[in-house]
């Protein structure tokens, strides 16, 4: 009996789904546009979320000592900055080491290379790179630089360059998620409004069987049923557009990824949703088979009391 009566439920939905072919396409067009935005945000959460964690892994304090400092006083620098907690490697650089890395750097600027030729002696100040272990420390390390005995050896330090390249990219990626979040609640709400009147017409076509059930004394959630279930449809069909569209956009996007990011294997935004597949797309439509329900619920509940 009761699958009979489900099968009944299921075949009244579809019915009244194809019946309603036009307005239901347009339902799930609004509701593929309301899934999309909602995976562009996690594309866009995904994409900032790489690009911050691969600029803090570039992220070091520079402190340039001057240029006679001894090898004994920056060995006993070195030592007590590897003392403090919040760090986690410091490498030295001497000017022996600078001076090879400016000149590969600029090996293709013949007239700086001549320049240095010209000067006859070595004008780079050695150096101690300092790596902490979360970006919130090394305000803790500057704080800590005056505390440290050798600390007169220290001429002059590199880090807001990167603190504000870190915080400006931060502060895109939050209007941009910001913008996104606006966008899918702009998608849901005119969803849950063409749910609602796509349900209402269905009833307005069925009152007549409406009536019929009613007076034969069908339960008002046996009448309810047929359109939850078209509610379901619609997420369903909703969820299977969205794949369909979404993956073609991950194959044009996963270029410009790479060549952002200078490597290919960097950030693979299929695979991302591969092994996410079930969670992300299982639980968006969870939530648009609710949120249609819910839609259904209200559009459905004052015409079977009548």
């Amino acid at each position: 009996m009761i699958l009979l009566s489900t099968i009944r439920i299921l075949k009244f939905a579809a019915q009244d789904f194809i019946r309603n072919f036009w307005l239901s396409i347009i339902t799930v067009i609004i509701l593929i546009l309301s899934l999309f935005s909602i995976n562009f945000l996690i594309v866009v959460g995904v994409i900032s979320e790489t690009a911050i964690d691969s600029v803090e892994e570039k992220i070091d304090l520079s402190l340039y000592l001057i240029p006679d400092a001894a090898e004994e006083d920056v060995g006993i620098l070195k030592s007590e900055l590897e003392r403090l907690d919040f760090v986690q490697e410091v490498n030295y650089i001497s000017k022996n080491q600078a001076m090879e890395a400016f000149q590969q750097k600029h090996s293709n600027d013949p007239e700086i290379l001549e320049t240095l030729r010209e000067l006859g002696k070595n004008p780079l100040s050695p150096s101690l790179v300092v790596r902490a272990a979360t970006l919130n420390e090394y305000e803790k390390i500057i704080d800590s630089l005056a505390t440290l005995s050798k600390h007169t050896i220290i001429e002059s330090r590199n880090f807001d360059d990167h603190k504000s390249l870190l915080e400006s990219m931060q502060s895109i990626t939050s209007r941009v998620r910001d913008t996104g979040i606006l966008v899918s609640i702009i998608f849901i709400a005119i969803t849950i409004l063409v749910v609602f009147n796509s349900i209402r017409i269905a009833i307005y076509t069925h009152h007549k069987e409406i009536r019929i059930m009613k007076l034969v004394g069908a339960s008002p959630w046996f009448i309810r049923s047929p359109f939850l279930a078209e509610s379901v449809i619609y997420a369903l069909t909703g969820i299977m557009g969205v794949i369909a569209i979404f993956y073609p956009f991950l194959h044009l996007l996963q270029p410009y990824i790479a060549a952002f990011f200078n490597n290919a294997d960097s950030l693979d935004l299929i695979a991302y949703f591969n092994s996410n597949f079930f969670i992300i797309f299982g639980f968006q439509f969870l939530l648009a088979a609710i949120i249609n329900m819910a839609a259904s619920l209200i559009a459905v509940s004052k015409y079977a009391k009548r």
